[in-house]
């Protein structure tokens, strides 16, 4: 692939041609290198398109009421020293096929050999150019996710990846992929794009850990085919005062089951987007997040925002998000159902809650239900409360130290989310790492 080089301001990127982005915009894609050619052109002209029609956002637009998008929309991001050592991965010892990424880029010297059974691997740099069954899916989620919300930064990504994995599995592998997330730059803007399609019958479990860059941008592209299963689950836990926005489409077919979940830790300012989409008849998603944000070292800003929309009849969404919050923090959940016409035994249910450890934290919160068909079950619920006195005087009646007893009150209250992990090993791991950060980090 060839790039365009950018040595002056009047020197805007273009893909292939396209119309010069202006004001603000410019600036901000002045600042990165975009790819040129291969079979991403097409979808890259039409997500610059996209996004020059909708700009960036600002502190007004509706689904950026709550968190600033400064730091997004700045053309390079605040530099950010990297960290002397990485902790251990939470995976560690798990059998799986690793795949490291350093600030966005593929490393494949510290990679596992691509080669597994039932899956074919590719990175989006190398296939770019040689064309890919990925042509037919590689920005058309995003697309289709741009309504009726705008994603201006999911444009972006599609606009500027230059690497990103295009997995497509045809039998159910023998074990998990693991994506590892690596920094190496204090400066780096990381912007990463991958695509994922499961075929009917197969199933696929994508674990991921780490972060990259001194700021991040990702889109994951899930394309489930009928009875086709995902598992994700992610990993994010900042170690430094991390700027970072991700991004997950997914479009499930009749009898297919989607399934996320994001472990967050720490990060001063955060966005995880989700836009899922439920095509087929009794297709089944869950999405759920864990957050422990902590405003002791730096402020802390974690924003969730999904839209599930119901198409198809007799499906079932589940969107559970727990937040534990201490020291000024801030978390948001912007969570939505759409049900369309037709999509009749519609079963959809939504909670979003917040622990707060101290009176300065807050959980800003905007449930929402849209429903054009009438046999349907749906409910949001959203609370916000501080630790049970009671439950906490209980615990110490029995001899457990304070600190100790609201250890076990935040791992019972991240509990629903939690068991939406469905692999029982993975959870477990899950727990055992939270009990151990919780423990280093008790509230007194």
């Amino acid at each position: 692939m060839a790039d365009t080089a950018v040595k002056a301001k009047d020197q805007t990127p273009t893909i292939d041609g396209a119309p010069k982005p202006a004001g603000a915009l410019d600036a901000r894609l002045a600042a990165l290198s975009l790819p040129q050619g291969g079979f991403t052109a097409a979808a890259r002209r039409d997500a610059l398109a996209r996004l020059q029609d909708m700009g960036l956002p600002g502190p007004r637009d509706e689904y950026w009421r709550y968190t600033d998008p400064r730091s997004f929309n700045a053309p390079v991001p605040a530099a950010l020293a990297v960290p002397d050592a990485d902790e251990t991965p939470l995976f560690d010892g798990l059998d799986k096929l690793t795949l490291v990424f350093v600030d966005g880029v593929f490393d494949e010297a510290a990679s596992d050999d691509l080669a597994l059974e039932g899956v074919e691997i590719a990175t989006l740099a190398q296939a770019d150019a040689a064309g890919s069954w990925a042509a037919d899916l590689y920005g058309k989620l995003e697309a289709a996710g741009q309504k009726p919300v705008k994603r201006p930064f999911a444009a972006l990504n599609t606009v500027a990846a230059r690497d990103g994995l295009l997995i497509r599995v045809t039998a159910t592998p023998a074990k998990p992929l693991h994506v590892v997330h690596r920094r190496a730059s204090d400066s780096a803007d990381a912007v990463w794009h991958h695509v994922i399609r499961v075929e009917e019958g197969a199933e696929l479990t994508l674990l991921e850990t780490g972060m990259s860059g001194a700021r991040s941008n990702s889109v994951i592209e899930v394309d489930l085919a009928e009875g086709a299963k995902f598992h994700h689950v992610a990993s994010k836990r900042a170690v430094d005062p991390k700027v970072g926005i991700g991004h997950i489409f997914a479009r499930i077919a009749a009898r297919a089951q989607f399934k996320s979940f994001t472990l967050s830790v720490k990060g001063t300012m955060m966005r995880n987007e989700a836009v899922i989409d439920i095509a087929g008849d009794d297709a089944v998603a869950h999405i759920a997040a864990a957050v422990l944000g902590d405003g002791a070292q730096a402020p802390f800003h974690q924003d969730d925002t999904v839209f599930v929309t119901h198409g198809a009849e007799r499906c079932e969404s589940r969107q559970v998000f727990k937040k534990v919050l201490k020291n000024g923090a801030t978390g948001v959940f912007q969570g939505k159902i759409l049900v369309k016409p037709g999509a009749q035994k519609t079963d959809g249910y939504q909670i979003s809650q917040a622990l707060l450890l101290d009176e300065r934290s807050q959980f800003l919160a905007k449930p929402e239900l849209e429903i054009y068909a009438d046999d349907v079950k749906c409910s949001h619920g959203s609370t916000t409360g501080a630790i049970d006195e009671e439950a906490l005087f209980y615990l110490r009646s029995r001899g457990v130290s304070r600190e100790r007893a609201i250890v076990f009150l935040v791992l019972s209250f991240l509990a629903d989310a939690l068991a939406e992990v469905e692999d029982d090993g993975i959870r477990d791991r899950i727990y055992e790492r939270l009990d151990v950060w919780l423990t280093l980090n008790a509230v007194q």
